[in-house]
């Protein structure tokens, strides 16, 4: 049997002590700042995480990225990456630490328009988040060097001027929480990352903007917007 053509080559995140992370899935979760929830004009669900999922060949490291196609106005997210190391199904919330391979920062850049028009008809994100490029990701920290994340400064930067600012102890739904909450729909496995929300403050991005992430303890993720790709 011979394909018909090549596979898609895995997607390698690298990691802070030199070695690859080959990327699995990626699970993000929405409105898990109380601040955002209230910009994006929903209310604040403590209740149970919501989430939605993207391909892994959205995430790209720091560098340029295109604007896309199909929208004017397309917002930068900052987030907190977790990234987990080992997999496991139904995971204790007391457990989930032990999971974790590490942390970086990243965004979960979206064309908000679409995302906005499919939420008031009731349709899935899928136009709006899932897009090339769309998951910028810093360099991945194991956690045996940063330790458990729960607090800390997270900050966006658009040209210089803060956009985004917060702390991870703001998180309505702590990492573990994620991590057993997603373990109860799926099996977690190794490569799989969770992009844990992200503060008030997002808004739109034009060609030209030097977008900025940090976080406390995490390499920087920079990106440079640059003009629409119609190869």
């Amino acid at each position: 049997m011979t394909l018909l053509f090549d596979p898609q080559s895995p997607v390698l995140a690298p990691t802070s002590d030199g070695h690859d992370f080959p990327v699995r899935r990626i699970f993000c979760i929405g409105r898990n700042y109380a601040d955002h929830a209230k910009e994006m004009g929903v209310e604040v669900d403590r209740e149970a995480p919501f989430y939605f999922t993207k391909w892994a060949e959205t995430v790209v490291p720091s560098g340029p990225i295109a604007y896309p196609t199909m929208t004017g106005n397309y917002h930068y997210e900052a987030e907190l990456v977790v990234a987990i190391g080992k997999g496991g199904r139904d995971i204790p919330v007391g457990k989930a630490v032990d999971h974790i391979y590490g942390y970086a920062t990243g965004l979960d850049m979206t064309r908000r328009d679409l995302q906005l028009d499919a939420r008031a008809k009731g349709r899935p994100w899928d136009a709006g988040k899932n897009v090339e490029q769309s998951s910028p990701l810093g360099t991945l920290h194991p956690i045996s060097e940063t330790g458990e994340l729960s607090t800390g400064a997270i900050r966006l930067t658009v040209n210089g001027e803060v956009k985004q600012q917060a702390d991870l102890a703001d998180l309505i739904h702590p990492v573990s929480e994620l991590i057993a909450f997603l373990s109860r729909a799926y099996r977690l496995e190794p490569g799989d990352l969770i992009y844990t929300g992200t503060p008030a403050g997002v808004g739109a991005v034009v060609p030209g903007d030097e977008i900025i992430v940090s976080i406390d303890g995490l390499t920087d993720t920079k990106v440079m917007i640059t003009p629409v790709a119609h190869d």
